[in-house]
């Protein structure tokens, strides 16, 4: 996978010099973030990985990185894997914090439970969660994490939920005026002969099949014929009873990164250039050949234009800590089409989230450590709000 930073291009050097007062502005706002909620004494840091979902391995990829990045002078740290069966272990490997833990990182080790996280103590704790997919980044360990009284980093129950859907998202994002390809939903004792005429008589072909909770595209097809349409259809149905059907778009794939809460920022946009047809799971994490292009080839107008709409879907479905917002940019017709919006996005040094908030001016490191102070900030915002 390579990464294109142009820097010849004046709109390029215009939209970097733009990022640039937006970043000082974000990096004081950490520093006063840093000195309320940050004394002298560690965080302590829960890394939560692994899951029961499909994206299991991505997220065990995710963990070791953001692993090797912490400041361990700011944090001590604890790693809780859940592995495919649903068992949670205490998987600190004992090299933490010397730069060098292995990637993926294994959920094995002394079985914990979830009473791990009950136990933590009165000590200043968050948790990061990074279980991408169903049973992690769908609400579900965001309730519990509330019910537990954690601080924890990304979206609350309510966004985490929509997000992963993507039938909730589309419908919430139409509502709101917010452009998109056109689209079908299904339920799985209601796809017969009658739906498949009418997603073809609405949507035409190609079409691309999604399960409505999955990421990571698995269980997604491109399909070009009816009888591809239902082999994608029974394909994307094995992940998920609900599923999406989406007109193709032949847009290029921009995408960018979001960050904060009642404040939200844009980084500078990216580009996914896929090495197939489209971007799937193997273009994404097995054959290495997508090209990612950041910032992307947009000039400042249409920086500007993107951010701003980023922004205001962010908010519409009430996304908090992170981001990142997945569009279509056809430029001779609709323009900017909102395709996803991730609210547990990759994050390992290449992934697309942090490479688009480094080329803002955000390094790997500081990135994690603002997202710490806004869960720490929001926990506390929100438990004065309770309280009688």
């Amino acid at each position: 996978m390579s990464v294109s930073a142009p820097i010849s291009d004046p709109a390029h050097i215009s939209a970097a010099h733009l990022a640039e007062n937006r970043i000082a502005k974000t990096l004081l706002r950490t520093t006063v973030l840093m000195m309320a909620v940050a004394p002298n004494s560690p965080i302590h840091l829960v890394i939560l990985f692994g899951g029961q979902s499909a994206e299991h391995d991505v997220s065990c990829v995710t963990a070791a990185h953001i692993l090797n990045a912490l400041n361990h002078d700011r944090y001590s740290v604890t790693a809780i894997g859940i592995d495919r069966d649903g068992i949670w272990h205490e998987s600190t490997p004992s090299n933490l914090g010397m730069g060098n833990v292995t990637a993926p990182l294994s959920p094995t080790g002394r079985v914990t439970g979830v009473g791990a996280l009950a136990n933590l103590g009165s000590g200043r704790n968050v948790v990061m969660p990074l279980l991408h997919g169903p049973l992690g980044e769908d609400g579900t360990v965001q309730g519990l994490l509330e019910l537990l009284n954690l601080p924890f980093v990304g979206s609350g129950v309510l966004a985490s939920a929509m997000c992963m859907d993507k039938t909730i998202t589309k419908d919430i994002l139409r509502v709101h005026g917010i452009p998109q390809v056109k689209y079908q939903i299904g339920r799985a004792d209601l796809i017969g002969d009658d739906w498949y005429e009418m997603v073809f008589a609405t949507l035409g072909l190609p079409v691309f099949v999604k399960p409505a909770n999955m990421g990571s595209s698995i269980g997604v097809s491109k399909a070009k014929t009816l009888d591809e349409l239902r082999r994608a259809t029974e394909l994307a149905l094995t992940y998920d009873e609900w599923i999406v059907v989406e007109e193709a778009s032949s847009g290029r794939e921009i995408e960018i990164s979001i960050l904060g809460d009642l404040q939200p920022e844009a980084s500078l946009p990216g580009e996914i250039i896929p090495g197939g047809e489209f971007y799937d799971y193997d273009d994404k994490y097995v054959h290495d050949s997508a090209k990612l292009v950041v910032p992307a080839h947009l000039d400042l107008q249409e920086v500007a234009q993107l951010q701003a709409l980023a922004i205001r879907i962010y908010l519409a479905l009430r996304v908090e800590g992170m981001a990142r917002v997945d569009f279509f940019y056809e430029k001779d017709g609709r323009g900017f089409l909102c395709n996803e919006v991730n609210t547990i996005p990759g994050f390992t040094p290449i992934s697309m989230y942090p490479k688009m908030w480094e080329a803002s001016g955000l390094a790997y490191p500081d990135l994690i450590d603002r997202l710490v102070d806004l869960a720490l900030a929001r926990h506390a915002r929100k438990r004065h709000k309770t309280s009688r």
